[in-house]
Parts: C-alpha cells; sequence; structure tokens
C-alpha cells in the first residue's frame, strides 16, 4: 500500500492508514494529522469485535474505547483486575472472556442503554476509589474532604 501510514499510536501493530490522514514536516521530523480520530477508533473497534479472537493490546484497546481500567473491565466479567492485566500482556484469554468482551463493546456502541449504564456506574465507582482524599488540620483538629 503506497502512502500509507501506520497507525502505531492506537497501541496496535496491524493498523495502516490508507487515507484520512496528512503528513507535514515540522522542526522535529514528520508529523502526521489524522481526521476524526474517535471516528477511527469507533472503525477499529468495530473491526476487533468481528475477529474470531482477541490479542491483548486489542484487549486493551477495545477496554480503553470503553473507557474503562482494568479494575472495571475485571468487574463487568466477572474476574480480576489481575487477570485483565495477564490477558493484555500475553494476549490469551479464555473464549467465554474473549466473545462477552466483543459482545459487550458492540452492544455499547449499538445503544445498548442497560449495557451503557453499567459500564457508567462500574466507571464511576472505579473512579471514586482514585479520588483523592484531603485532610487538613485546623485548631489542633483533622478534618477531611474528598477531592476529584
Amino acid at each position: 500500500m503506497k502512502n500509507a501510514y501506520h497507525y502505531t499510536e492506537s497501541g496496535l501493530r496491524n493498523i495502516w492508514l490508507a487515507n484520512g490522514f496528512t503528513a507535514r514536516k515540522t522542526n522535529y521530523g514528520e508529523g502526521i494529522s489524522i481526521r476524526d480520530v474517535d471516528g477511527l477508533h469507533r472503525a477499529i473497534a468495530q473491526a476487533l469485535a468481528n475477529k474470531s479472537h482477541l490479542t491483548g493490546a486489542e484487549v486493551r484497546f477495545l477496554r480503553k474505547e470503553m473507557g474503562m481500567s482494568q479494575r472495571g473491565l475485571g468487574e463487568l466479567l466477572g474476574v480480576t483486575d489481575q487477570a485483565v492485566a495477564k490477558w493484555e500482556k500475553i494476549g490469551r484469554l479464555p473464549k467465554t472472556a474473549d466473545r462477552l468482551l466483543r459482545l459487550i463493546y458492540v452492544e455499547h456502541e449499538n445503544g445498548n442503554a442497560p449495557i451503557q449504564a453499567t459500564i457508567k456506574r462500574i466507571n464511576e465507582i472505579d473512579q471514586q476509589g482514585r479520588d483523592r482524599i484531603i485532610a487538613e488540620e485546623t485548631k489542633g483538629k483533622w478534618k477531611t474532604r474528598l477531592a476529584a
């Protein structure tokens, strides 16, 4: 494919762009500008969802497209975050988890409200776990508050 761009920024090694990008020379070398990155990522994720099985990098890509942490995806699939991390690292996940992840992604993108609500809630709970607690001492007493 002449003049194609190897799109490794996605975290995937097998993505080549035939068009939809502009190459520009900068002071630091060639720079690439991609039109509609969100649309590109949706198209890539849809192609991944239609594959027979996912690699570890593809699991990571789909997880991130749904805005989920490893912990959140693990919660959704009924496994630990360590299991998800292992799948992403070694690229092998159980067939059931593979199929379920692809199904969840497709339903999420197709606007399945219960799936979207579940993912949103898991992401909110996961984010709450990362909220900082600020402790302040005033007049000899400590008080705490949550900071986003």
